[in-house]
């Protein structure tokens, strides 16, 4: 996020260059920066003539070349966009004699989607002598939480930790998909809230009782009853909760309490970085390692892997998932 807030701020300070390459796993903030350039350089008067928007799968290299190298009309600079480039991957080489004399007042926007390129090519030194290029990484489950507190944070809300891990455990990493989830609520709630989990239940539909997060806390507590409830739930509402993710989420929390186990230096700070959660929920994870030595955790973890082969109809065609989710919490449970 930091190299991003440079990239605006230059462009502000009117540190505008010739190429930015916007390339990686990560769309939202190739998408952010691309809107950013589009929406800002120009001028709305400006945009009707010098404005291009292209995408990859229609046009080859040659013709963003040519289109890159012509002048703007009535205006200090064109911005062309070259949307979903990573079309252009076989043929991106052929950027070299543009990106190492790049027509000054072009400002030419590539968004190389879900890619990058080998940082050791020729192309990519002068994309990056030239111009910017900037590597979106995918940010891994442990960080979203921070992410979505930044977020809320600059826009004047803030988040509970169990709402953050709601969306975290139902949208995943998608940041685009969780910005989309957190603009809904700004809608609703004013500034200055506290998004809590009633919240995301109430207005995007998870449940903050009945899901995989309050069944893995349910199991670490050993609260049989709640979470066989949650089962039950899960039973009735295959859609909402399939078999093969909830395996998978259970089988995750199991394979960190080994880890857990394993671990020589305790210290609340390093439990978290190694098992890659959010400290607030630590106290679960203390519960859950008491109730489930080592030598039970390891029998579980083998257990899940065969419910999960089950999960995916190997072997077990006649099992529905409420017998498959009966059959895991027996095996965790005995």
């Amino acid at each position: 996020m930091d190299e991003v807030i440079k990239i605006v701020n230059d462009i502000k300070a009117g540190n505008i260059k010739p190429i930015y390459f916007l390339m990686g796993e990560e769309p939202y903030y190739i998408d952010k920066l691309s809107d950013y350039i589009e929406e800002n350089i120009l001028s709305e008067d400006e945009k009707g003539f010098n404005q291009t928007v292209m995408y990859g799968r229609d046009v080859s290299v040659e013709d963003i070349v040519s289109t890159a190298k012509r002048y703007p009309m009535m205006a200090e600079r064109q911005v062309v966009i070259v949307k979903e480039a990573q079309d252009l991957t076989k043929t991106i080489d052929r950027l070299e004699s543009y990106a190492e004399n790049p027509m000054p007042s072009t400002v030419l926007v590539f968004c190389y989607k879900y890619k990058t390129l080998d940082k050791r090519k020729k192309v990519t030194k002068l994309l990056a002598k030239s111009g910017v290029v900037y590597e979106s990484k995918k940010l891994y489950e442990n960080q979203v939480g921070d992410w979505i507190k930044r977020v809320l944070s600059g826009k004047k809300y803030a988040i509970e930790p169990k709402a953050a891990a709601m969306l975290v455990e139902f949208l995943g990493t998608d940041l685009s998909k969780i910005n989309n989830e957190l603009e809904k609520l700004q809608i609703i709630l004013p500034k200055g809230s506290t998004i809590s989990p009633k919240d995301i239940e109430e207005n995007i539909g998870f449940s903050k009782d009945f899901n995989v997060f309050e069944l893995r806390k349910a199991i670490g507590e050993r609260n049989q009853l709640k979470a066989y409830t949650i089962a039950e739930n899960f039973a009735n509402n295959p859609k909402d909760n399939p078999m093969v993710v909830t395996t998978s989420l259970v089988f995750g929390f199991f394979v960190q309490l080994l880890k857990y186990h394993g671990l020589k230096d305790k210290n609340p700070k390093n439990v978290a970085a190694v098992l890659g959660v959010n400290p607030f929920f630590l106290k679960e994870y203390d519960v859950a390692i008491r109730n489930y030595p080592m030598r039970k955790v390891s029998q579980i973890v083998a257990s899940l892997r065969e419910i999960d082969v089950k999960s995916k109809g190997v072997g077990a065609n006649a099992l529905s998932n409420a017998d498959l989710l009966k059959e895991m919490l027996y095996h965790i449970f005995n």
